[in-house]
């Protein structure tokens, strides 16, 4: 990759395309050159928390490319199944629809169905860590998977209060119950403070 880019450059350390695209959404206010990861980059997540994760990939990242790095560390926590799969989430089986159909299988016909969405944001440089902020949405996973929009659990998940799944909702909609719209909203405040922005002018 080509690294030909603008002052406030931040690379996205995520190889999730839906995850890049929901981010590159959330940040189009900013004053930001939104980089992919470059070819080479490879970082094992050994952290047993989602914020640990973030840390780990978005310093990673920073050292690897040079450039202020974005990570997240995110995933479903469903309290039958004792927290699984959360750090995990991603790993818990070989696709999206592979990972859905084995938290269906795995939960049945329980009653008890509860679940949140986490989301753990890190933003580093080369030298330390500049952010770090977290979401939480909670909500219960579905009998029967649901839309057609999103990536990862999204057919299988309705927030609390809610009548659509996260697959069911357009973006706008999604961004204001989602776990990574939470912590994106705890975000930009900060992230304008060390862009050395005014709230109030975020696009330049």
């Amino acid at each position: 990759m080509n690294f030909k880019v603008k002052n406030k450059s931040l690379v996205l350390a995520t190889t999730n395309l839906g995850k890049f695209k929901e981010f590159s959404r959330l940040l189009s206010d900013f004053p930001l050159d939104l980089l992919s990861p470059p070819n080479g980059w490879n970082c094992e997540e050994t952290g047993v928390t989602f914020q640990e994760n973030a840390r780990i990939k978005a310093s990673s990242m920073a050292n690897f490319s040079g450039f202020w790095s974005l990570a997240d560390d995110s995933g479903l926590m469903v309290d039958q199944l004792g927290g699984k799969p959360g750090v995990y989430s991603s790993r818990y089986a070989k696709s999206d629809q592979e990972r859905v159909t084995k938290i269906l299988k795995e939960l049945g016909n329980k009653i008890n169905r509860s679940a949140k969405f986490v989301a753990a944001i890190c933003i580093a440089s080369k030298e330390e860590i500049l952010l770090e902020v977290h979401g939480v949405c909670e909500g219960y996973i579905t009998f029967t998977p649901r839309g057609k929009f999103g990536f990862g659990y999204d057919p299988i998940f309705q927030p609390l209060g809610q009548e659509l799944t996260f697959a069911e909702m357009n973006n706008e909609t999604k961004n204001l119950f989602s776990h990574r719209g939470k912590a994106l909203e705890l975000l930009k405040p900060e992230l304008s403070r060390i862009l050395n922005l005014n709230s109030t002018s975020w696009s330049n």
